[in-house]
């Protein structure tokens, strides 16, 4: 079992662990994750099939490995997994430390994002927020980017960081949101690369906005998942090599032991 009582803290600002994930298996501890299954594109036009098959998700070295395959399923022809905290644990502000490799390759989609637990404060998606502590291009294997989705039509803002040499797949990085009521800021290896304090909602297109730290100031809950194919990544295509692994170290989520997260930056 996965030691979460581990006493790692944050010297720069004093945080400490509230929640992790070690993946020490050696199985997926499903008290604390579940999986979304199904195909129909997510919405994105996506041609992976979501399973529960070890064969997509499984824990090995200590790691999660989630695994997308070339293979007929359910009549799409790519199955991969999603592994979900909805409706086990969820979050309101914090440090999200991810130690992760990522896959590579034309139409490939690994992320690692947050969606509001309730959906009925501020609506459905966009105005309910949605949060992406990474996201990545797999034609653009040294370039992450990091995002929040809101309102209604649909706004989101953003920055992306590209490393100096070689690409996420050559080794480990660690992709950090640190959340708090007044700012959002992305990191890779403690490289600040982005950051907002301004965002929105509204629930429809007529009403007034609701401003700031609305929708992000309700629980959020986490997603991991390997996409292949949709509307942003494009498709694979002959230079694709399959199949393509997400291999996720640990997981640490963060907050002040004072229960105060200071000021923006």
């Amino acid at each position: 079992m996965t030691d979460n009582n581990k006493d790692f803290t944050i010297s720069d600002n004093g945080w400490k662990l509230v929640w992790n994930e070690e993946f020490e298996g050696p199985e997926i501890d499903l008290s604390r994750w579940d999986y979304d299954i199904d195909g129909h594109g997510w919405g994105n036009n996506e041609l992976q099939y979501y399973t529960r098959e070890p064969r997509n998700a499984y824990i090995e070295d200590s790691k999660l490995v989630i695994k997308a395959i070339k293979e007929e399923y359910e009549g799409s022809p790519y199955t991969s997994a999603k592994l979900v905290t909805r409706n086990k644990v969820d979050w309101l502000y914090g440090r999200f430390e991810i130690r992760a490799k990522l896959p590579y390759g034309q139409g490939i989609w690994p992320a690692f994002w947050m969606m509001p637990t309730d959906l009925q404060i501020h609506g459905d998606w966009p105005s309910a927020g949605e949060i992406d502590i990474m996201e990545m291009c797999g034609h653009e294997p040294n370039k992450v980017h990091g995002t929040l989705h809101m309102g209604n039509p649909h706004y989101y803002k953003g920055d992306c960081f590209v490393l100096p040499e070689g690409k996420f797949a050559d080794d480990y990085h660690t992709f950090t949101l640190d959340w708090t009521e007044a700012q959002m800021r992305w990191y890779i290896d403690g490289e600040l690369f982005y950051k907002s304090s301004e965002w929105y909602t509204r629930e429809t297109e007529t009403s007034e906005n609701e401003p700031h730290p609305a929708p992000f100031n309700k629980p959020f809950y986490m997603m991991l998942n390997l996409a292949v194919g949709g509307n942003w990544p494009g498709y694979p295509d002959e230079t694709t090599v399959f199949p393509q692994t997400l291999e996720i170290d640990y997981i640490r989520i963060y907050q002040p032991e004072d229960g105060v997260y200071g000021p923006a930056i």
